[in-house]
């Protein structure tokens, strides 16, 4: 088999990963509108427990986060594909858990396997196209995987918006779901490849000093040839000061997405919107997040990484800071664009700044635990939020926790942190 490098050279490879990111947002996107919003009316959680209702987000982050890890480290030995086929097998008693949930902890259990399926899933997807493309095409590549995967995300939150007012919330995230699903499962089946190979060829290259390896990335220092995995966690968690910024910010930028998922529709629920306005307006910050995404992350491949991270943390929370402070959807809708424009200069940037110092040896591990640190903060910054909104007895507390954690710590990774492009900042 050849091993070619670049998005045009394993261009039906690509677009079958592009795909399945799509599929990949669609089936978390069908949980993030319709269930939280008809929590208390649909599923039984009594008005004003702040804490129950962050409790499903709090499930998703820290199995989503486990499984990020066990990704990462699994990929390296059973390849990126039967990863890929799990993470879809597990998902497809989601949609039958939700229509015949007769409480609140039914959907609690079919987040958690949502976890475990995003976990597997997203990961494999975004490691895979890394694996056959290029070092220089990171940032796009990135920002087309996010892009994909959030554009997913929003357009579920939509179609499911019209789709509960139809036919009811449950049949309508019924078929929603096992139309996804199962058309996923079908396709990594039968036309997903596996692309472990061009990984291996990677290593062999990088260690015979390949004249195409023209690049040179500010790889740690002192990491053996095959790490542990005690060794990859103390490296990404606080041994590599670079690293150690780049999980921080990853896990404080979920404290706004976790918002989003819990908070944003019960909040402008309470304001008189009907759920496919709710759609929308979540929408937007959805299709901002990643429609931008196609062009931060190729972006960054020019100016770099590291202030398009920090300037997104600080513009990300501005944006979360705007949206209970006006009234009206117009008001919403431009809060939720504000915030999903930083969320775009950020989420691919980060995930490219580990691709750009991890090395190909160890790279699927470096991003999962990036990966298990950034989904972590799903569940931390859903009982972050749920507390705050609990203590100060309204829901608009939750949005200040989270619009201070994203200043602070963009200021963490902006000190913490260096450019990590190898063009721009490359090993001596």
């Amino acid at each position: 088999m050849t091993i070619d490098y670049g998005i045009r050279a394993n261009l039906g490879q690509f677009l079958q990963q592009l795909l399945q990111v799509l599929l990949v947002g669609m089936t978390i996107g069908m949980m993030r509108n319709v269930v939280p919003a008809l929590a208390e009316t649909e599923f039984g959680v009594p008005r004003g427990s702040f804490m129950l209702l962050a409790a499903f987000v709090v499930a998703f982050g820290f199995v989503k986060g486990a499984m990020n890890f066990v990704a990462g480290r699994l990929a390296e030995r059973i390849g990126r594909r039967q990863v890929l086929l799990v993470g879809w097998l597990v998902a497809l008693p989601i949609p039958l858990l939700v229509y015949y949930a007769m409480s609140w902890s039914w959907i609690v259990v079919a987040t958690i396997l949502l976890g475990v399926n995003q976990g597997l899933t997203w990961s494999m997807t975004q490691t895979a196209k890394l694996d056959i493309t290029r070092p220089d095409q990171r940032g796009l590549v990135i920002g087309l995987n996010e892009f994909s995967g959030y554009v997913g995300v929003a357009i579920a939150g939509v179609v499911t918006g019209y789709a509960a007012a139809l036919l009811g919330p449950r049949t309508g995230l019924l078929w929603f779901g096992a139309v996804v699903v199962g058309l996923a499962t079908l396709l990594a089946w039968l036309a997903v490849a596996e692309t472990l190979p061009w990984a291996h060829a990677e290593v062999k290259r990088h260690a015979a000093g390949s004249p195409a390896q023209a690049l040179r990335p500010r790889y740690p220092n002192g990491v053996s040839e095959q790490p542990s995995t005690a060794e990859m966690f103390a490296l990404m968690t606080w041994r590599d000061r670079r690293m150690a910024a780049l999980c921080q910010a990853g896990l404080v930028e979920k404290f706004v997405d976790a918002l989003v998922w819990a908070f944003w529709p019960v909040y402008l629920h309470q304001q008189g919107v009907g759920l496919p306005g709710i759609g929308w307006i979540v929408g937007v910050y959805g299709f901002t997040w990643g429609g931008a995404q196609f062009f931060t992350g190729k972006l960054s491949d020019r100016v770099g990484r590291h202030h398009l991270n920090a300037w997104g943390m600080w513009l990300c929370g501005a944006g979360v800071a705007l949206l209970p402070l006006g009234h009206g959807s117009a008001w919403w809708s431009v809060s939720a664009a504000i915030a999903g424009l930083g969320m775009a200069m950020l989420y691919p940037n980060l995930s490219a700044a580990v691709a750009d110092i991890a090395h190909p040896a160890w790279r699927a591990s470096a991003i999962g635990i990036y990966r298990f640190w950034r989904d972590l903060g799903y569940g931390i910054g859903a009982l972050g939020l749920g507390a705050a909104a609990a203590l100060g007895g309204r829901l608009e507390s939750a949005f200040w926790f989270v619009a201070v954690a994203m200043l602070l710590s963009g200021a963490v990774l902006y000190r913490w942190g260096e450019e990590t492009h190898p063009r721009l900042n490359p090993a001596h």
